[in-house]
């Protein structure tokens, strides 16, 4: 099942209907003074109830947070709707790049050095986030995208370009990610299967960006705490550098000598550590848990949950602890997509590297930083399992792959199987714009 957490200043019912009418106040940030507004009945009539029918009802009603003071200095453009309308082509369908829990993404032209919209094929081009005002994120999480990518800029995170807060429209405005996720290119039905040359590299830009993050990045002085790690939200550009996206469940770390977050289980299922689900208390090493789950699915070319395996294999984890620890048993790991074109030593290190993310005791991890010192090395190896040589065996598959610059594009929209209100299978499906717009999925205390 899907869920954000409900807003703190609203329950899941009404909350966006009754928004006060101020966005554009996260500009100069002076949203203290808000008040509700009676709002329109089903029939369309105002509700005037409590007040007799003569004066409209003016309780107050809590301020919403807003942009903090750091992220409006740091050269975030600020859109308005009409100037994102024409970026977009009016939002037409042919320009849909994909859609989740949070709305719709879009491919859009801007100006490169403006807000201003351009023809289709020139000046910048970008995507655009547009909240689904019936959705199931909020005004919490596109706030917390805002906040933390306002301030946090490292070449392996997604660079937020800008934001739109007018009336009741909230959008948000990226890089556009040309090869699209991970997760596309390791379980979209008919993607050509990523060479482990890029599969190292992936995994070492990724880590690098969960290491930004944890370590304290720049004037954002405390620990981030991602706690959605998942193939979806690694987008990847032309030259398949990894960059994290969706900052939406992004919470500060801990202070002081506090040694955990307590926070609501939310996350992705397979993917979140086993002690933040049980107990809600959220740490770095959540994330490494998550990371290790990711460099088992590129080991082993399968998703973290899937429900039209055998019963014994559903959990990719739980299938695959037996045979992490033991080098005669990595074979049987290996995404057989590969055909024998993987380095062994670099097998063995990421098995073993996965093997501690994914220690049952959150203090056996590694921290991010030895998990980058570890990855680093295995950039390099050339002992092809399938080689005579030291040299990899070039193929026709590795020719077409880096040589079609096109073919990995955003394209039409594609249906995302999940696991919104318990419906569909863990994992399965696949749309074709990734982490721009999906929401992650609830998770229940002792899921």
């Amino acid at each position: 099942m899907e869920a954000r957490e409900k807003d703190d200043v609203g329950t899941n019912t009404g909350c966006f209907a009754r928004m006060c009418t101020c966005w554009q106040a996260l500009e100069r940030a002076v949203m203290g003074n808000c008040w509700a507004k009676p709002g329109p009945t089903k029939s369309g009539s105002t509700d005037f109830s409590n007040s007799g029918g003569d004066l409209p009802d003016v309780t107050p009603r809590i301020a919403l947070p807003t942009v903090d003071d750091s992220v409006r200095g740091q050269h975030l453009r600020v859109f308005t709707y009409q100037e994102l309308r024409a970026a977009t082509r009016n939002f037409r369908p042919d320009s849909l790049l994909g859609e989740g829990g949070f709305g719709c993404v879009f491919k859009g032209w801007i100006d490169e050095n403006g807000t201003g919209a351009v023809k289709p094929g020139t000046g910048l081009v970008v995507a655009v986030k547009q909240l689904n005002q019936e959705g199931l994120q909020g005004h919490k999480e596109w706030l917390a995208e805002v906040n933390f990518l306002g301030q946090l800029h490292h070449p392996n995170l997604v660079k937020l370009i800008g934001y739109c807060c007018e009336d009741d429209q909230r959008l948000l405005v990226y890089e556009f990610m040309p090869r699209g996720s991970l997760e596309n290119h390791l379980f979209r039905k008919g993607a050509l299967p990523l060479p482990w040359a890029v599969r190292m590299k992936i995994a070492f830009g990724a880590a690098k960006g969960l290491a930004f993050l944890h370590e304290g990045a720049e004037k954002h002085e405390k620990h981030v705490i991602y706690r959605d790690f998942k193939t979806s939200n690694i987008l990847l550009d032309s030259d398949y550098t990894a960059k994290l996206s969706d900052f939406g469940l992004a919470k500060d770390g801990p202070e002081g000598d506090k040694t955990h977050v307590s926070t609501r289980v939310m996350g992705t299922y397979g993917y979140a550590a086993p002690e933040y689900v049980m107990t809600g208390h959220l740490t770095p090493r959540s994330d490494v848990y998550s990371f290790g789950v990711v460099l088992l699915e590129m080991l082993t070319g399968r998703k973290s949950m899937d429900k039209n395996r055998p019963s014994g294999e559903q959990n990719l984890v739980e299938w695959a602890r037996p045979y992490l620890g033991e080098k005669r048993k990595l074979f049987r790991l290996i995404d057989p997509r590969l055909d024998n074109q993987y380095s062994l030593r670099g097998l063995q290190k990421a098995a073993i590297l996965a093997h501690h993310c994914l220690s049952r005791d959150p203090k056996s991890r590694p921290q991010m930083g030895d998990v980058v010192d570890t990855l680093k090395p295995l950039l390099d190896l050339k002992d092809m399992a399938g080689s005579t040589s030291n040299q990899p065996v070039s193929s026709d598959r590795d020719r077409k792959f880096y040589g079609n610059g096109n073919g990995y594009h955003y394209g039409q929209n594609h249906s995302h199987q999940s696991m919104r209100n318990g419906g569909g299978r863990p994992g399965g499906g696949g749309s074709q714009v990734s982490s721009y717009a999906k929401s992650p999925r609830q998770l229940g205390r002792g899921a």
